[in-house]
């Protein structure tokens, strides 16, 4: 029998998993098949003292925690029982030539319409360590969306100190309305929709907010022992910080990959990141608040309310009243820029970091915000936003599908290498000649070709910081700095080494990060930022990765059952 969405945390409980029964999710040292049944339908949830209609997954919020080893074979059966159009992308699983499985609509397939089905069908291969999944249409991932917990292999142990139990902390947003309509108006007027009203861990904003009591996510620690947490950042528009009340923590992984360990009082996640951690239960038995607040270093509206659940010793009464964690200032760029610089690749022998030392192509590509025509809209203009100066323009077809079966007339392959004009970036805020191109193109790049990226944020409208997110590949950070990048200068400061290795980057506000990797998975793969605003503005573009020679180094052909448009 298919399982309904596995294993996951129990809501409302101070529930552990014991690492020994997540080591049960796979008793067998040879690759299994894990099958899972994902029913997306609406199901009414109440937060804030509020109830609403939400789509999610089995009727879970978050939905289910999707449990592999690496090698592990995937097999999920999404059925789409809500009234909008559906795709689920597996985020930071690289799909080799398997772009199908991928799931952002329009780019690697068609939606799945209301009342069918689809089957996203995988191999887990090389990867270990926590990832997500999320709706990857509209603003829907707002409540579809959960953890992949990838264990190491048979007989494979961390390169870490084997934790005592472990957690999966996911953190989101929640609006009072239904977001789907609060972004359709602010769309019809050309500006931002309304922020969210609360932040959330594993669903639950925690007991600062009115209404919470049983909307507290808690779990139970014994004195003495060590506990892993596998932390992924869901929200939508926001970096968060997060730290533990009289606990440091030792990060170990980020977007499963490991990392050299470090000792922090606090992270910095931003959406689309995924982080462990392993904290030591040895402070002096009681309660602690954990604690998220998003960062924002530019004057710009957030939802800057803390989320907390708590973490609470064996045998103590839930009387005592906890005590908060001393989170960064909301604006604290020299802590944000201190927590990145720290991150390393593990970089041993038997994880290594090969990063590219030659470069094939080099990329050089501007984030911009900007306006476009809207003779309907406040000022008849909206915001958009840009790379290069071309604002994407979602295809009606799946990109994949028009690459794989070359239909003309779907997407161009002439997304410029560098911005039309150089100017200084990072100077004075810029708030003429506002205006960008529209259309669908792409960047074809050759097959197993090393490219360096470098993503330069810009002063069009405002700076702010942008996650980016490559679909398809992990990459190396091999720089990053404040200000414009400078080619002459900068590369020298490269750190090729032990860069660390992840699928989605913070670009600094008012700054660059330069990313490689080597192009070896053949597809169409969304490159775009992760703040579902920016997103939605425009700011994304695709890579088409051509064919190798090999047999095994070209395209699958698509499934039967690929939705059509």
């Amino acid at each position: 029998m298919v399982p309904r969405g596995g294993s996951s945390f129990i809501s409302g409980s101070l529930c552990l998993f014991l690492f020994g029964f997540v080591s049960l999710v796979s008793l067998h040292a040879q690759a299994a098949t894990k099958k899972y049944q994902f029913d997306v339908q609406v199901t009414n949830v109440s937060r804030l003292c509020h109830a609403k209609p939400i789509v999610t997954v089995n009727g879970r919020f978050p939905g289910p925690t999707i449990y592999a080893r690496e090698g592990d074979r995937v097999v999920i059966n999404v059925s789409n029982h809500a009234q909008y159009n559906m795709s689920i992308h597996w985020h930071g699983l690289k799909q080799y030539a398997n772009g199908w499985a991928d799931g952002p609509a329009y780019i690697t397939q068609c939606p799945i319409q209301t009342g069918s089905s689809y089957v996203y069908d995988f191999n887990v291969t090389g990867q270990r360590g926590t990832l997500w999944w999320h709706a990857h249409i509209l603003w829907l991932r707002a409540t579809v969306y959960g953890a992949i917990v990838i264990l190491p292999q048979q007989g494979t142990p961390y390169p870490f100190p084997k934790p005592d139990g472990e957690q999966v902390l996911v953190f989101g947003e929640w609006w009072h309305g239904d977001v789907e309509d609060i972004v359709k108006q602010g769309n019809a007027m050309g500006l931002p929709p309304n922020m969210s009203d609360a932040h959330t861990i594993n669903g639950k904003p925690g007991p600062l907010f009115p209404c919470s009591e049983k909307h507290t996510f808690a779990m139970e620690v014994e004195q003495g022992k060590k506990y892993l947490l596998r932390i992924a950042n869901a929200a939508l528009n926001d970096e968060l910080f997060f730290a533990v009340s009289g606990h440091n923590m030792t990060v170990v992984e980020i977007d499963a990959v490991y990392t050299k360990p470090f000792t922090t009082a606090a992270i910095l996640i931003a959406p689309g990141q995924t982080t462990n951690v392993l904290v030591y239960a040895n402070s002096a038995p009681g309660r602690y608040f954990m604690a998220v607040r998003p960062f924002q270093d530019v004057p710009i509206p957030v939802d800057n309310k803390t989320a907390t659940a708590i973490l609470q010793y064996k045998g103590i009464p839930n009387t005592v009243l906890p005590s908060l964690p001393q989170l960064p200032l909301p604006n604290d760029t020299a802590f944000a820029l201190n927590y990145n610089e720290k991150l390393r690749s593990l970089n041993t022998r038997n994880f290594p970091a090969n990063v590219p030392l030659k470069v094939d192509r080099n990329l050089f590509v501007t984030i911009g915000l900007g306006k476009s025509v809207c003779p309907t809209c406040v000022n008849g203009t909206r915001l958009s936003a840009s790379l290069n100066n071309i604002t994407f323009v979602m295809p009606q077809t799946g990109l994949l599908q028009a690459h794989y079966s070359k239909i003309k007339g779907v997407f161009t392959s002439d997304f410029p290498d560098k911005p039309p004009k150089a100017f200084n970036y990072t100077g004075a805020p810029l708030t003429a000649n506002l205006f960008t191109s529209h259309g669908t193109r792409l960047s074809k790049i050759a097959f197993n070709s090393t490219v360096e990226l470098v993503i330069q944020d810009t002063n069009l409208l405002s700076v702010e910081s942008h996650p980016f997110h490559l679909h398809g590949y992990n990459f190396f950070v091999v720089g990053t700095g404040t200000g414009n990048f400078d080619p002459a200068k900068d590369p020298a400061k490269y750190n090729l080494v032990d860069p660390p290795e992840r699928n989605t980057v913070g670009v600094p506000t008012g700054g660059w990060s330069a990313i490689r990797f080597r192009a070896d998975n053949p597809g169409v793969w969304f490159f775009h930022c992760h703040l579902e605003l920016h997103t939605g503005w425009g700011l994304k573009t695709a890579f088409v990765v051509e064919d190798g020679p090999g047999k095994d180094q070209a395209v699958r052909p698509p499934p039967k059952d690929l939705p059509s448009c």
